[in-house]
Order: C-alpha cells, then structure tokens, then sequence
C-alpha cells in the first residue's frame, strides 16, 4: 500500500508513529542499561516529571520570562530586519550603503558579543532581547532582500507603463509578491530568536527556560533538566506551528496551499 503524503491523516500521524517507537527504543535502551539513566533519563521519567511540572507554576514562569523576551527580539527583528532588507533589494544605493555593514556584522555571532553586552547592558532581560534581536535582524535582513527579488520585473514594469497607482501596485503586485518569502522569514526568525534567548538565560543566567535547565543540570537533576528540554521543544514546535497557520490563512490563494489537500 502506498501512503500519499498529500493527505492530512498521514502527514500528522506518520511522525507520531515514527517518535513513539524512537521513544519506545529509547525506553528498552534505558531498561537495559544501554543508556545509563544517571546520564540521560528514560521517556518515562521524563513524562512523568512533566506530568509534575504541568502543576507547578515554576514552569510557566519561566515559559512567561522566555516568551517574553522572544516576542520583544522577534519583534525587532521583523521591524527592522524587513525595513533593512527592503531598502537594500530596493535600491542600488541602499545597497552599497548597508552592504559593507552588513558583511561586516553578519558573520559576529550574538554569543560572541555575551562579554560586551553584560558589561555595558547588565545581565537583566534587556541584555537577552538584544543578543537575540540582533540575531533576528540578521535573519529578517536576508529574508526582505529576498523578498524583494521575487517582484517580477515585467510586471512592475507593466504597472508603470499603465501607470498603475502606487498604493494599487503596493496592494496588488508588491505585498503578494513579496509575502512568502517574508512569511518563511519570519518562521525562521522566530526559531532563530528562540534560541539564542534559551542559550543567553543558560549561559548568563536570565530567568526563563535556559536558565531552568542549567540549574536542573548542575544539580544534577537529570529527569527535570530533559523535562525542562522538552518543554523547550514544545514550545518551539508551537511557535513554528502558530506562524505557520498565519501564514497559511495569509497565503490561502497562493497555489502552494490553494492546491494543498486537507
């Protein structure tokens, strides 16, 4: 029997099926002392301090203090990231003034930068939404220029020649033009963001879910620390999957999820 990926009940349940026998594996290696349990906890010890966690409100505390600093680091990401990006696929000008600095601190990882930002910043969450910010802007950069190249140039051009109005032209040819690419971006953007928020409260110590697994880890807490983890991806996977309905609901009529089955 063959399995189309087109249909819903296979798209969601073949990676269900697929994580519960990894999880099952997992389980039997870790009963078998394949995997020693003082170094990596079993699925079930994991769930079952989930399961404790779901009650406590030290969890959501520090799902709230991550989820506050993602949103603020997304957010300048997407507003400055998107301006940047489309000036410089806009406008030659634009380009050669942005490029350099954009080579430039393009390659500068946000964790190198962790020194000089406690120093001048403090280590408070104002710190952690600039180390992923600045990241984010990166992403969001990449993602405009992009977008901006996927404007056909005939059409434009035949707009012009029409002499089609500006705002018209923004409605009807630029924005749709231009909105996959964006929406992938900020998708992107969002995981990126993510995760250089956990790797800033676990390495500087910032309240929020990075922080939570490394004092789990240096207590040796090993069924919290992969609990705390999991919650991680969770929330991850929920983020990625809020934005990626936004997006389908923004790009209903375009042919990639017109013709997508349901």
């Amino acid at each position: 029997m063959k399995l189309d990926y087109r249909r819903r009940s296979v798209r969601v349940g073949l990676p269900i099926i697929t994580a519960l026998l990894l999880l099952l594996l997992w389980e039997l290696a870790a009963i078998l002392d394949y995997i020693p349990t003082r170094f990596a906890a079993s699925p079930t010890q994991i769930i079952s301090q989930l399961a404790d966690m779901v009650f406590s409100s030290g969890v959501w505390q520090s799902i709230g203090a991550t989820l506050y600093a993602w949103g603020q680091a997304l957010l300048i990401g997407i507003s400055i990231g998107t301006t940047v990006g489309i000036l410089a696929g806009s406008s030659r000008y634009m380009a050669a003034f942005f490029g350099p600095i954009i080579e430039f601190l393009k390659p500068i990882p946000s964790i190198a930068m962790i020194p000089l930002v406690i120093l001048t910043m403090g280590s408070g969450k104002q710190s952690e939404v600039f180390l992923a910010g600045y990241a984010a802007v990166f992403q969001m950069v990449m993602a405009g220029i992009s977008a901006v190249r996927m404007v056909d140039p005939l059409a434009r051009d035949t707009a012009s020649a029409y002499s089609i109005g500006f705002w018209s032209r923004l409605r009807y040819l630029i924005i749709p033009s231009m909105l996959p690419q964006l929406m992938t971006g900020i998708r992107i953007t969002s995981n990126t963001a993510l995760i250089f928020c956990i790797t800033a409260e676990l390495i500087v110590g910032m309240e929020g879910l990075g922080n939570s697994i490394g004092k789990a880890g240096a207590a040796g807490n090993m069924p919290v620390m992969y609990a705390y983890i999991v919650v991680v991806g969770i929330v991850g996977v929920s983020l990625n999957s809020l934005l990626l309905a936004v997006q389908r609901r923004l790009l209903s009529w375009h042919e990639s999820y017109r013709n997508e089955a349901h």
